[in-house]
């Protein structure tokens, strides 16, 4: 843990945190001294293995699925028992399907919209009672919202991700009456295991070449991002709320 500890007395819950950018952020904000819940869905063995790298008495794995209510109450309940509130959330958990209009199916349809717009939705609602002023939360988007030159196949991704993006801008002006930050993180292509996963080495060199510096982001990257976000700067945070910040080395510039 490092000395400088400016997210000391902090919890932050995180969902789908037990790998990718989410494991990288609950690292992140543990070295920032905050205590960290790791929320997963199904594997145990990379959350555990999280918990022993940050230390148990900074960290708590809890299974939960992120896309059902009782479930989401269940963490947040958790959380709460475990650490007396929550300063920081942040609702990383994901699905995408490589979809079109044609290709779409309801059933991946409805998991997408549960996963990755019903769940952060509904974990907001549950969270802000135990959430004071001077919290942070952070809802994750894709800078796909803004690239001009966008395949069919995300249309179903991209079309959950935009619910997130408009969800940042009404719960800013809401949630700040409470002195609640509200922020939107957008990635750009990350190289996580979902991100690797059936890409042949020529399409992952194609899509680096989308970025000025010729490469795909860190986990790490993404991470520092949303630590800044969360008040990591150590001085309460910085005067931002309700924009979308799309951390991606310059992949999209310019006004969104």
């Amino acid at each position: 843990m490092s000395t400088h500890a400016p997210l000391s007395g902090k919890v932050a819950l995180i969902t789908g945190a037990s790998k990718g950018i989410g494991a990288a952020t609950a690292l992140e904000l543990a070295s920032l001294g905050a205590k960290v819940v790791i929320n997963y869905s199904t594997n145990s063995e990379p959350a555990n293995a999280l918990v022993d790298k940050i230390g148990s008495s900074n960290a708590i794995a809890i299974k939960a699925d992120a896309s059902s209510i009782p479930e989401i109450e269940r963490l947040v309940k958790e959380t709460v028992d475990a650490f007396g509130g929550i300063d920081i959330l942040i609702p990383n958990a994901g699905v995408m399907y490589n979809m079109d209009l044609e290709s779409t199916t309801e059933e991946a349809w409805d998991r997408t919209m549960a996963v990755n717009v019903k769940g952060p939705y509904f974990l907001v609602q549950k969270a802000v009672p135990h959430m004071n002023p001077g919290s942070h939360i952070i809802l994750l988007s894709t800078s796909l919202c803004a690239v001009s030159v966008i395949t069919p196949n995300y249309l179903l991704y991209v079309h959950s991700k935009g619910a997130i993006e408009q969800m940042v801008r009404v719960l800013a002006k809401d949630l700040g009456r409470k002195g609640i930050v509200v922020n939107g993180v957008a990635p750009g292509p990350t190289g996580t295991e979902l991100f690797y996963q059936g890409k042949s080495e020529q399409l992952v060199k194609q899509i680096a070449s989308t970025n000025p510096f010729n490469k795909i982001g860190e986990p790490e990257q993404i991470a520092r991002a949303l630590a800044f976000l969360s008040g990591g700067d150590g001085k309460g945070g910085v005067w931002v709320n309700g924009q979308i910040v799309r951390v991606n080395g310059g992949m999209t510039v310019g006004a969104n």
